[in-house]
C-alpha cells in the first residue's frame, strides 16, 4: 500500500500548497490596496464581465424558451393595478354619476358603499405594502437560483453555465469572503480595543482603523459603491438619515467616512463589536429598557449633535428593511433634534444579487452566507443637500419632505404607510383618515346645499 499512498500524499500536498498560495496572494491584492486606501480596478471589470454572461444567458433563455414552445415569466413593472391618481370626492362624484339613478340630494348614498369595496379589493390584489417586503423581481436572469428556479434547465448550455457560476460562488469567492469578513471584524475588535487604552492624543487613529475595517468588509461582499455629490457628505454636528434596504447600508456608507452609530445593545459577536468600537469611537448604544423611552434618547442624541468634535449621526428613521423598490414612512424622532439633517439615498442593483434582508424569513448569519454566495453588490449612494426645519413645520413634515427628496434622487417610491406594518396590523388611525375624508366629503356637500337653497 505504501506505494499507492506516497503518491496520493504528495498529490494532496501539492493541492493544498496551490490552494495555500492562491489564497494567500488573493488576500494580498484585496488587503493591500485597502491598507493604502486604493482600488486597483479588478471589481470594475469583474462587474462588467457578468453583465456580459447575463446579457448572453438573457438571450440564450428565451431563444431556448422560443424552442420549447415555453413561456417566460416577466414581471409587471408598474404593478398589477394601473390608475390615475384621483382625490375621494372625485371617484365617488363618478360613482354616483354612472348609477342608474342619481340623486339631487347632497347626503349619503348605498352606491358610495362600492368605492370602499373597490378599494379595499384593489388592496388585496395590489397591496402596496406588503410587496416592499418581498425580493425585487428581475426581468432577466442573473444565473442565480434565487431569481429563477427554472431558467437552469432549458438549455444544457445554460445548465453547465450555472454550474459552473455556482462552482465559483461557493468554491471559491464564498470561502475568500468569509476569511476576509473574518479578518476586518477581528481587526476592528482588536485594533479599537488596544486603541481604548492609549491617551486621548492617539484617538485620531480610530478614524483610520474603522475605515481600513469596514473596507476590508466591503471588499469580502465585492461591493461596488459609486458615490455622488461628495460635497454634500455629513458633517460633525449633524444627522445622516438614509433609506434602510440592508444592515449592510451602516458599511455602505462607513467606507466613506466615519459616523457615530445608534442602537440596542446586544449580547454575543455583535456586543463584542459594539463594545470594541465604543472604547475608540462616541456611539450611541441603548439597553432594552431605555429604547422606549423617548425623552432619554432624544437628550442623548442632542448633547452628542452638540459635541463638533464628534462623527455624525447615522440613523435610519424606516425602522425596517425595505426591499430596495420604496422608502416607507420617517419615524419623527430623529427630526425633533434641531440640528442639520444630511440626507442620504441608497439604491442596490438587482442584477447581481438581491441585497434585501426579509428578516422574518432568514436569520442575519443565513442572510449574510445569502450575500456572500452572490456575485456582488453593486450600488449607488447620492450625498442630498443639507436640510434644516423650516419655520412653522413640525417634525413630521419634516420627516416627510427629507423623505420625499431621498426617494426623489434614488428613483424609489414614495410611500406614506409605516414599515412596522411588515409586523404589526394597520393602526386604526389609518382607518379613521378615510373616515374622516369622507365625513369631510359629506360635510362640504350638504353644507353648500344648505347654503344655497333650492327655490
Amino acid at each position: 500500500m505504501g506505494w499507492f499512498l506516497l503518491p496520493f500524499d504528495n498529490l494532496l500536498c501539492m493541492v493544498l500548497g496551490i490552494s495555500f498560495t492562491v489564497g494567500f496572494s488573493s488576500l494580498l491584492v484585496i488587503v493591500v490596496p485597502v491598507v493604502l486606501g486604493v482600488s486597483i480596478g479588478i471589481r470594475r471589470l469583474y462587474m462588467k464581465s457578468l453583465l456580459k454572461v447575463f446579457e448572453w444567458a438573457t438571450v440564450r433563455m428565451e431563444k431556448g424558451a422560443k424552442e420549447k414552445n415555453q413561456h417566460l415569466y416577466k414581471p409587471y413593472s408598474n404593478g398589477i393595478i394601473a390608475k390615475e391618481l384621483s382625490s375621494l370626492e372625485q371617484e365617488i362624484q363618478e360613482l354616483r354619476a354612472s348609477g342608474t339613478t342619481l340623486s339631487s340630494e347632497p347626503e349619503f348614498e348605498m352606491a358610495d358603499i362600492m368605492y370602499f369595496c373597490r378599494r379595499g379589493m384593489e388592496s388585496i390584489v395590489d397591496d402596496e405594502v406588503t410587496k416592499r417586503f418581498s425580493a425585487q423581481e428581475l426581468e432577466s436572469w442573473n444565473l442565480l437560483t434565487r431569481s429563477n428556479y427554472n431558467a437552469r434547465h432549458i438549455s444544457l448550455r445554460l445548465s453547465v453555465l450555472w454550474g459552473l457560476g455556482l462552482f465559483i460562488r461557493y468554491g471559491f469567492l464564498l470561502p475568500l469572503r468569509v476569511t476576509l469578513a473574518a479578518s476586518g471584524i477581528g481587526l476592528l475588535v482588536v485594533l479599537t480595543t488596544i486603541v481604548g487604552f492609549l491617551p486621548s492624543g492617539w484617538t485620531y487613529l480610530s478614524e483610520k482603523i474603522h475605515l481600513m475595517s469596514y473596507r476590508i468588509c466591503v471588499r469580502s461582499l465585492t461591493a461596488i459603491i459609486t458615490y455622488h455629490n461628495s460635497e454634500n457628505k455629513p458633517k460633525n454636528g449633524g444627522i445622516c438619515v438614509a433609506n434602510h434596504t440592508t444592515p449592510i447600508d451602516v458599511i455602505i456608507l462607513a467606507n466613506d467616512g466615519c459616523y457615530s452609530m445608534v442602537g440596542q445593545i446586544h449580547g454575543g459577536l455583535i456586543g463584542v463589536v459594539q463594545r470594541a468600537m465604543v472604547k475608540s469611537s462616541p456611539h450611541i448604544w441603548f439597553e432594552r429598557s431605555e429604547v422606549k423611552d423617548r425623552h432619554l434618547v432624544a437628550k442623548r442624541l442632542s448633547n452628542h449633535v452638540a459635541d463638533k468634535t464628534k462623527h455624525p449621526i447615522l440613523i435610519f428613521p424606516e425602522g425596517t428593511c425595505i426591499n430596495n423598490t420604496s422608502v416607507m414612512m420617517f419615524k419623527k424622532g430623529s427630526f425633533e433634534i434641531g440640528c442639520t439633517v444630511y440626507p442620504v439615498a441608497i439604491k442596490y442593483d438587482p442584477r447581481f444579487g438581491d441585497a434585501f434582508w426579509n428578516s422574518s424569513k432568514f436569520g442575519m448569519v443565513n442572510y449574510l452566507l445569502r450575500m456572500m454566495s452572490s456575485w456582488a453588490v453593486v450600488c449607488s449612494v447620492w450625498y442630498l443637500p443639507p436640510m434644516s426645519r423650516e419655520e412653522g413645520e413640525d417634525a413630521v413634515q419634516f420627516a416627510n419632505r427629507v423623505k420625499a427628496a431621498i426617494a426623489t434622487q434614488g428613483g424609489l417610491v414614495d410611500l406614506l404607510w409605516d414599515g412596522g406594518l411588515k409586523r404589526g396590523k394597520v393602526k386604526n388611525t389609518f382607518k379613521e383618515e378615510q373616515q374622516k375624508l369622507y365625513s369631510k366629503y359629506i360635510w362640504v356637500v350638504f353644507g353648500s346645499a344648505i347654503r344655497s337653497p333650492k327655490t
